[in-house]
């Protein structure tokens, strides 16, 4: 309780300021509207500007179910192109992977469809479609989206950065002391008092986003290198490595239209993965029937138990095989954000399930008379008269699968990024419509190198299958510990649904992941060494970036010394309008005054501007400056935080520079109103009282103050005034530390792009100020 009550004074030592505005009475919803305001309340205790503003926020950002049934019907079919190439592929390369060696017992045929019907039942079909994607981060999806939801409802982040406004934010509340509601705030407070916790989720966190970039990496090498592989049917002549170099190329013309956007070329994915579809599931009802239809007996699971009696540990083995069939189930969720829930699960049950479903059991069927295809059961299945048509649609349908979890990689980078665990590269938006259609150069070329040697270095998918089903397997079970944590903290789960989930689906995954590790040294040590590497650099990232931030915020400027800087009179205000930039969003950096001791200077009206990512998907434009004056008035000094979801875009300077002048006029204008109403309730009195002379000099103030902005906004451009800190490890810190912050971190925050080239601020209009952060 002690250890507690301490955490507890620390967390409140931070944040005093959010814990005192919290309990304040907030506004009426039409004074934040900007209705008349002279016909507004005002209460006796007013709520600081912050606060105030952030009450406008909702938590229905990002895409919210749509209720026209033809939108969804759209968004439905479009989907197909987007989300299922990886899932609706894997009948290419899953049934070669089980039975690298042969088929061994005819009936060993009728256990593994059993395994493959279940694996889709349970974790594609009740997992993913109907349990996953409800725990959406206001319509965004994905491992870093379950991470943000957990933020939102618990102080799980390690940078403290929170403040009010994200209390607004968060619709977590406690309503009544029954049973799983006290769970929940056991949990809730579990999770918030332990920083052993909070640093396991995070690294969890990044090791399933590194684990899907490795899915990226792993998807279009198997993919390609399967369907290419298909035309050894007939042209016998053609050796592996001939095939590997095809494949290779088709990689390489992949990655280079990538840069074009996939709003430009998603367009043509929906109808051909629509075919791919209608293909393979009519080719595998076609073989169904025309050969063993008596495979539907593999619906008994009792076929399952037989297999596993009759092989033992291969058949233990052999699920490192099955767990290929997931493939891409985890796209449902990452990819969300450019759908709906709706959509997604009308796609999945109509089309994408049943097809699937059909081709594993044709494959199946046709395997029960031809048991030595199994090394090449999908094209040896299909009819000879459409054998050409099906090897064109499978290539295609392979590149779009290697599309897919591509775009997925460029997503999760930039969620990563705006949550501070990645460092900063640049994201090109390439469409105006949709915010998640995003292309990230420096990690397309990663990609596409790591894609080109996997291929060279494997040159089969047997030994990439291997690799493929470990980095699935963590992906899943990842997912699976976080929804467990959602269940009981924001949904309040009944605990008998999260006991039969986790001895179900979760115990099932958990199998899958030891089957794969099994297969370590036969290519599965290559995502856990790709996951390894990204995660060095995530971790070394995000830590260098927290202690940065916690030394500005031990150091912060106290507001009466800002009044006191700025009331010297040895400092001189000059005319114009000028910027602060600083991530600190519970103060003034201590860079300020390194400044002023160097420049003695200040501008007529000086704005401090806070650049901070909420833990959501988006944030409204007219909710993305949040203004508070600093008294006493005259001083003409701001402070701005300028807050974005993970999946905003930067605004080139031009529009952020217009965006932020008017709201700061708007902001002064309301700022003035509210100084001058009386403290009483009773709005009658006041309006009885108050005569048109009161009214016209409060006009008269707004706009003379509106005015002195514009006069600083006429002399010239806008001046930016922006830190460059050097973090070095204090003295009698560990060589370990040193190693991390001296020499990995500021590695890499030298070598990846500065804030200045993130926000486009014009290089001629800015001053960097030199100080030295000893952490």
């Amino acid at each position: 309780m002690e250890v507690g009550n301490a955490m507890e004074e620390e967390r409140s030592r931070e944040e005093h300021h959010v814990d005192q505005e919290i309990l304040e009475e907030q506004k009426d919803d039409h004074i934040l509207k900007g209705k008349n305001l002279l016909s507004l309340k005002k209460p006796a205790n007013i709520r600081d500007s912050f606060d105030l503003e952030a009450s406008r926020f909702t938590t229905n950002q990002g895409s919210s179910q749509v209720g026209d049934w033809k939108t969804v019907m759209k968004l439905a079919f479009q989907s197909i192109g987007v989300v299922y190439g990886d899932l609706g592929t894997s009948p290419l390369y899953v049934l070669p992977g089980i039975f690298p060696t042969g088929i061994k017992h005819n009936d060993d045929i009728l256990g593994v469809l059993s395994l493959i019907f279940y694996s889709l039942m349970l974790i594609t079909l009740i997992k993913y479609v109907f349990i996953v994607l409800a725990a959406n981060d206001n319509g965004d999806g994905g491992t870093f989206a379950l991470y943000s939801l957990l933020c939102r409802h618990a102080k799980a982040s390690l940078t403290p950065n929170q403040q009010a406004e994200d209390k607004e934010v968060s619709n977590y509340r406690l309503d009544s002391p029954n049973r799983r509601l006290k769970r929940a705030s056991f949990v809730k407070s579990m999770l918030e008092n332990s920083q052993t916790i909070k640093f396991f989720i995070l690294l969890m966190t990044m090791l399933g986003t590194s684990m899907v970039l490795g899915d990226g990496i792993l998807t279009p090498c198997i993919s390609v290198l399967s369907a290419v592989g298909g035309v050894k049917e007939a042209a016998t002549g053609l050796t592996d490595n001939m095939i590997m170099w095809f494949s290779v190329g088709i990689l390489i013309v992949l990655f280079q239209i990538q840069r074009f956007g996939t709003d430009k070329i998603g367009y043509s994915f929906a109808p051909i993965l629509a075919i791919w579809f209608l293909f393979i599931g009519s080719i595998g009802l076609y073989n169904f029937c025309k050969y063993d239809p008596g495979v539907i007996k593999a619906i008994n699971p009792m076929y399952i138990i037989q297999y596993f009696s009759r092989n033992k540990k291969d058949a233990w083995i052999s699920l490192g095989g099955v767990i290929l069939c997931l493939t891409g189930s985890e796209a449902l969720f990452a990819d969300l954000g450019h759908f709906s829930v709706r959509s997604i699960q009308i796609s999945s049950c109509t089309l994408v399930f049943p097809c699937v479903v059909f081709a594993y059991f044709g494959q199946a069927s046709y395997l029960r008379q031809h048991s030595q295809d199994a090394s090449n059961a999908f094209y040896s299945s299909v009819p000879k008269p459409v054998y050409w048509p099906m090897f064109v649609i499978a290539v295609m349908a392979a590149i779009i699968a290697s599309q897919s979890l591509i775009s997925a990689s460029f997503s999760i980078i930039q969620q990563s990024l705006a949550l501070g665990c990645f460092p900063r590269v640049k994201v090109v938006h390439t469409s105006s419509k949709y915010k998640g259609q995003v292309y990230v150069p420096e990690i397309n070329t990663i990609l596409m190198l790591a894609c080109v040697g996997v291929t060279l270095g494997f040159k089969n998918t047997l030994k990439i299958g291997n690799a493929y089903g470990i980095a699935v397997a963590f992906v899943f079970t990842i997912t699976s510990a976080f929804l467990v944590l959602v269940m009981v903290m924001i949904w309040k789960t009944s605990m008998y649904l999260i006991v039969i989930y986790a001895l179900s689906i979760w115990l099932l995954e958990l199998l899958f992941l030891s089957s794969v590790l099994y297969k370590f040294i036969d290519g599965g040590y290559l995502p856990l060494l790709f996951a390894m590497v990204m995660m060095t650099i995530m971790y070394l990232w995000n830590y260098g970036y927290r202690k940065k931030y916690i030394y500005e915020l031990d150091n912060k400027v106290s507001p009466v010394k800002l009044v006191e800087i700025a009331s010297d009179a040895s400092i001189h205000r000059i005319p114009g309008l000028a910027l602060f930039y600083t991530e600190l969003v519970q103060g003034i950096s201590p860079i300020f005054t390194h400044y002023v001791a160097n420049v003695p200077a200040l501008h007529s009206v000086l704005v401090f501007i806070s650049i901070k990512s909420l833990p959501i998907c988006t944030v409204p434009l007219e909710d993305r400056f949040l203004f508070k004056r600093v008294e006493p008035r005259d001083l003409s000094i701001f402070r701005c935080i300028v807050r974005y979801g993970y999946k905003d875009a930067r605004t080139e300077w031009e529009s952020f520079k217009e965006m932020l002048a008017i709201q700061l006029k708007d902001f002064i204008r309301k700022d003035v109103f509210m100084s001058r109403l009386p403290h009483t309730t009773n709005m009658d009195s006041y309006e009885s009282d108050d005569n048109e002379v009161s009214r016209l000099r409060t006009e008269e103030i707004a706009q003379r103050e509106v005015e002195k902005v514009d006069e600083a906004l006429n002399v010239g451009d806008i001046v930016h005034l922006m830190g460059e800190n050097e973090v070095v490890a204090s003295k009698g810190s560990s060589f370990l530390k040193k190693l991390v912050i001296n020499y990995a971190y500021n590695w890499l925050r030298r070598s990846v792009r500065q804030v200045d080239e993130v926000f486009m601020i014009p290089r001629k209009r800015l001053l960097k100020v030199g100080m030295t952060y000893d952490v």
